[in-house]
């Protein structure tokens, strides 16, 4: 059986190409969402389309997805097919908002359904209920290149020129997604083709880094996604994707080191701010959980921070920036589980805390009303005593 809605979805972003519809495409800031971005704007771009418009939610002011702020600044493209590139499936709020203001959306995601689906009108997650797709566990960036092969076909000469597998393969490592069945064939593919890129924002980690000529295929999308995860949004443009879909060599060059430069700075503020972290849970060593929150902590390093907290102690961990949002007095965290361990069914169960959730077994995120974060914590607690 195919992925719902997949066919449909590549049916109606034909048709707004053919009527010449404003089309949006809207992605997470992280490799994931921006590779599944570039993937989709290429394939458009190649069948004539043109995409009108690209947003990425800045994550250390916008949290992670569709948003209210995004929504509203987006709101002058409208009417216009706005298409949710690894996110969108958590946004109930947000969609209806955008439904009003004119918009027609369709959600490419693959995060878990939270109990119900959003009002979007197309949407494809294979979590989905009532999608009989025998693979679940697909990135954004291979869903995307799942849609490319409904618009062009599977043996398109576009996906080979402009390295759609390796970009996947890229996407999938990164959002460490289990390396089997579908993605395993990705990541296969990716690899090999990674060893002699074509596309000159690939080629450029080899001009720059000379071992990686010499290093394993495996080895060498490591290095990459370590400094291609490194970047943020700046004025709603993700500097992945800019190096990603640029072809000048100047261009390219100069966001490469950008990037490389910034990596060394994120792990350096990731090592701070986990020490810092370490100091508070040796206090709280007995408790069940790490549950640790902070003003000024920069919400986009967390889930590095807490992956190191939750790896290093076997808990849950959810670490919280506290004034994320000072003017609505809203946190937002980042939440890492032991293997075995659901951080959606977690906070699922004390969902009445939370303003908005949702994410991966293993890795999700949240964000909540500063004065609920004690009642969250304690919430958690019991939850965990449980199980």
């Amino acid at each position: 059986m195919p992925i719902k809605n997949l066919k449909k979805a590549a049916l109606r972003i034909k048709r707004a190409i053919k009527n010449n519809e404003k089309i949006i495409l809207y992605g997470d800031s992280d490799l994931d969402g921006a590779s599944a971005t570039v993937i989709t704007k290429e394939s458009i771009e190649s069948l004539g389309g043109r995409v009108d418009a690209v947003y990425f939610p800045d994550r250390n002011k916008e949290r992670h997805g569709l948003n209210e702020q995004a929504v509203n600044n987006l709101k002058s493209k409208a009417p216009a097919l706005l298409i949710l590139l690894d996110c969108g499936i958590g946004n109930f709020q947000e969609i209806k908002l955008a439904r009003k203001l004119g918009f027609e959306i369709i959600i490419i995601d693959h995060h878990i359904i939270l109990g119900k689906l959003p009002t979007a009108h197309i949407i494809v997650d294979p979590k989905q209920p009532g999608d009989r797709y025998r693979f679940k566990e697909l990135a954004a960036g291979g869903l995307a290149l799942k849609l490319v092969f409904e618009l062009l076909g599977e043996n398109s000469s576009i996906i080979k020129e402009r390295n759609f597998f390796e970009i996947a393969a890229l996407a999938t490592i990164a959002d460490m997604m289990i390396q089997t069945d579908d993605n395993q064939d990705i990541i296969e593919k990716g690899l090999q083709g990674l060893k002699t890129p074509t596309r000159p924002s690939l080629k450029i980690f080899f001009e720059l880094d000379k071992s990686l000529k010499s290093a394993p295929p495996r080895e060498v999308a490591q290095k990459i996604v370590a400094i291609l995860n490194s970047g943020d949004a700046k004025n709603h443009i993700n500097a992945i994707y800019s190096l990603l879909v640029s072809d000048s060599k100047k261009t390219i060059t100069s966001l490469a080191k950008s990037l490389i430069k910034q990596k060394i700075q994120r792990q350096k503020r990731v090592k701070e701010i986990t020490n810092e972290v370490e100091r508070l849970v040796i206090k709280n060593i007995k408790d069940p959980i790490i549950f640790e929150s902070k003003n000024k902590w920069q919400y986009s390093l967390l889930g590095s921070v807490a992956s190191r907290i939750c790896g290093k102690y076997k808990k849950p961990t959810f670490l919280v920036q506290k004034d994320f949002n000072k003017k609505e007095g809203l946190g937002a965290g980042a939440v890492r589980m032991p293997k075995g361990v659901d951080a959606v069914k977690a906070m699922t169960s004390c969902k009445k805390l939370l303003k908005t959730f949702g994410g991966h077994p293993a890795a999700a995120g949240f964000s909540i009303e500063v004065g609920n974060l004690e009642k969250f914590k304690v919430c958690l607690a019991k939850y965990f005593a449980k199980i």
